[in-house]
């Protein structure tokens, strides 16, 4: 049982009644450090720009469904880990807390669990906002292929901060290394399969864009299409034709070739 000073308040009172006493004035000054931490911690946030970066994200969003925001739900649960410790300090001296023993495995395994649910939070957080920029960065070609690379960027975040997560929870580092190489071999191998006609595409306009057998102006004849060339970047070439604009990848340029009718 908890020796506390606040004890000396209430010598009057039998032990019961100064531990309900002192029981309650725990949870008082937890849920008070609690408020109080939640309090610092989403003005913390906002000064560096949390809420800022984070609008316009799935989780940001789903979060103001539910009546809160990303900022708010941080700092809250930051406010809700102090308010536990608290709780189970009360517990302890209402002696309804388990023996020492496992108060102090209990104690132990509370910060992990915290730091793994705050791991998993900032995943999904850091998730949904890489997924934007990427979509974002990558709207400009249009490739089917190119779609799926957020996602696979999103999937990826969120997989390292289950790993980290489950690390923190105690499971073998050896079993999550090995998770995390099969991930990276089906990243790559899968990945490779899924984006050969992408890097195909991205080595042709990178040979087109050095040699230059076309530029913008020149009406040119590509794999049945013929029109003027709009723009050239890595992977695709826009040409228009009739007032109807048409995106070839770059690899078929390379394959097909490209003939040159006449120069702007």
């Amino acid at each position: 049982m908890v020796d506390l000073p606040l004890r000396s308040w209430f010598e009057g009172l039998p032990t019961p009644g100064q531990n309900l006493l002192v029981a309650a004035g725990v949870l008082v000054a937890g849920l008070v450090a609690g408020a109080l931490t939640a309090y610092l911690v989403s003005r913390a946030l906002r000064a560096f720009g949390v809420d800022d970066a984070v609008e316009g994200t799935p989780f940001e969003r789903t979060a103001r469904q539910l009546g809160t925001s990303t900022v708010r739900l941080l700092a809250r649960l930051c406010g809700l880990f102090v308010f536990v410790v608290a709780a189970l300090y009360a517990g302890q001296v209402l002696e309804v807390m388990p023996e020492e023993a496992a108060l102090e495995r209990i104690s132990a395994f509370l910060p992990q669990l915290f730091v793994a649910v705050l791991v998993i939070l900032v995943g999904l957080i850091a998730a949904d906002k890489a997924e934007l920029v990427v979509s974002e960065r990558l709207k400009s070609i249009k490739l089917p292929e190119v779609t799926l690379i957020p996602t696979l960027v999103k999937v990826s975040i969120l997989y390292v901060a289950a790993l980290i997560a489950l690390s923190q929870l105690g499971v073998a580092t050896g079993a999550l290394l090995i998770l995390l190489a099969a991930y990276a071999f089906g990243v790559f191998f899968l990945g490779g399969l899924a984006f050969k006609d992408l890097l195909s595409s991205a080595a042709a306009g990178i040979y087109v864009l050095m040699t230059e057998p076309y530029s913008i102006g020149d009406e040119v004849a590509i794999d049945g299409c013929r029109g003027i060339v709009q723009e050239v970047d890595v992977f695709v070439t826009y040409v228009e034709a009739e007032g109807e604009e048409y995106m070839i990848p770059n690899r078929k340029v390379l394959r097909e070739g490209a003939m040159r009718v006449r120069s702007g």
